[in-house]
């Protein structure tokens, strides 16, 4: 079994992790790797990020490269393909230091190509890079509630991973070859699309019904027609309260180009996801794209406002 320089554990017992992108998700995987006794070396490209990270109680890296000298496992959790191959092969990117052996646990959604590239480049570095993303909401992330689609072609690299991300998150499911965890990723997000925009119908339906939204939820969703963006948006939808976001319009715009891109290369119909999608791109070219994608309930209130309506969801959403 193959020994990861760096990976020892420290005098409390836990390993150093690196964690290159501190946003919504990457700051939650943080918390939660401190309080599990981890050193957490972080580096994001914000300053208001990286101060709350020292707040939290991690180590700050002063660019991707200092997280590769300092740690021989590094989790990424970043908004774009761009931002990838900037922590990775840039200038300052962690291969500029990375010791062979040095495990990348990958756990955004991107491109499924620039996946594939950005692990060859790794390879010819020795370094291992795991497909990895995460399913689950921001405020899940923060309860520890996600679920990690771990893929890769090195079994032990897998094992070290899982142990560091065992407790940090829910579940962790070996889903097979590399590549393997975005397929399972876009598969889930379009479950995703499709139910958050079902639970906006319900919600808005209930409402003009005449029944208190908050209660229908609780009713339906303990029952056959729940889902867990039911229960997680659905107030929120409820409530018009958009903000903070935790998984934003900007990220579901992203995301359904990539499981569009993803379905027709399988030649995989999405009849659903397609209607669904116009829904997702009205809501984009009318709403600010930070906030949550609950807001396509504010899409439906415009299609359709009740006569007596004294103000829109985007005006709760902006208070």
């Amino acid at each position: 079994m193959i020994v990861m320089a760096g990976l020892s554990a420290t005098a409390g017992g836990r390993r150093p992790v690196g964690l290159v992108g501190l946003g919504i998700m990457g700051s939650a995987l943080a918390q939660h790797l401190i309080a599990r006794g981890h050193e957490v070396v972080g580096y994001d490209v914000s300053e208001d990020r990286m101060a709350e990270h020292a707040q939290r109680g991690g180590s700050g890296a002063g660019a991707a490269r200092e997280v590769g000298a300092r740690c021989s496992l590094t989790i990424t959790s970043l908004p774009s393909d761009e931002a990838l191959l900037a922590a990775l092969t840039g200038p300052a990117g962690l291969l500029a230091t990375a010791a062979e052996r040095h495990v990348v646990v990958e756990t955004s959604t991107l491109s499924p190509e620039v996946k594939r590239a950005a692990r060859a480049t790794c390879a010819a570095r020795g370094v291992y890079l795991l497909d990895c993303p995460l399913s689950g909401t921001g405020a899940q992330a923060r309860e520890g509630d996600l679920v990690a689609f771990l893929s890769g072609d090195d079994r032990d690299a897998k094992a070290v991973a899982t142990s560091v991300l065992t407790g940090v998150v829910r579940r962790v499911v070996d889903v097979g070859a590399f590549g393997n965890g975005t397929a399972v990723k876009l598969i889930a997000n379009l479950l995703v699309a499709v139910h958050n925009a079902a639970a906006a119908e319900a919600v808005l339906l209930a409402e003009r019904a005449g029944l208190d939204p908050r209660l229908v939820i609780d009713a339906v969703a303990d029952g056959a027609g729940g889902s867990r963006m039911l229960r997680a948006r659905g107030p929120l939808m409820a409530e018009r309260r958009f903000r903070p976001a935790t998984a934003t319009l900007r990220t579901m715009a992203k995301d359904l180009e990539l499981i569009e891109a993803f379905a027709r290369g399988q030649h995989s119909p999405t009849p659903l996801l397609d209607v669904t999608s116009t829904l997702y791109r009205a809501t984009s070219s009318l709403e600010p794209d930070d906030l949550d994608s609950a807001a396509v309930f504010a899409t439906l209130l415009r299609l359709c406002p009740p006569p007596d309506d004294a103000g829109s969801a985007t005006d709760h959403a902006r208070r």
